[in-house]
């Protein structure tokens, strides 16, 4: 890979509810797809960083990191994207941003199978990062 190519780094965090149900945020734009909350990591940050700020901006919430559950590359799109498990603090008030129309728990076995494969190694984790090719 040479110096001037394209390649995205991101992060998204793993959110629960009481009944173990998966937080999906629905974007405002493209397709406006359900996914985890997190993002693209800035130039100037570190992954750690990344979700925080995203999830911040997104949720209007400073979540709480648990652990690096795993690292995925998803050749369609030629990205790493790191997967935390993450917390809201109690009694969060989620106020989402303009990037997104709405957000909802979803039952791990309603998510698409990429998705479903990446929550589910974070939610299983055992103390090994996972690393799996998309």
């Amino acid at each position: 890979m040479a110096f001037s190519d394209f390649y995205r780094v991101g992060a998204h965090a793993v959110i629960t509810n009481s009944e173990n149900k998966v937080l999906l945020l629905k974007a405002s734009y493209a397709n406006q797809s359900w996914g985890l909350p997190g993002g693209g990591v800035d130039p100037d940050e570190t992954i750690l960083q990344a979700l925080l700020r995203e999830c911040q901006e997104e949720l209007g919430v400073t979540v709480q990191v648990a652990y690096l559950s795993g690292i995925y590359l998803h050749t369609d799109i030629q990205a790493h994207v790191s997967i935390f498990r993450c917390y809201l603090p109690e009694h969060a008030n989620i106020v989402l941003s303009d990037e997104h129309l709405a957000y909802q728990f979803f039952a791990v076995d309603d998510l698409s199978p990429i998705q479903k494969q990446r929550v589910q190694d974070c939610l299983d984790f055992k103390g090994q990062v996972r690393f799996s090719k998309f």
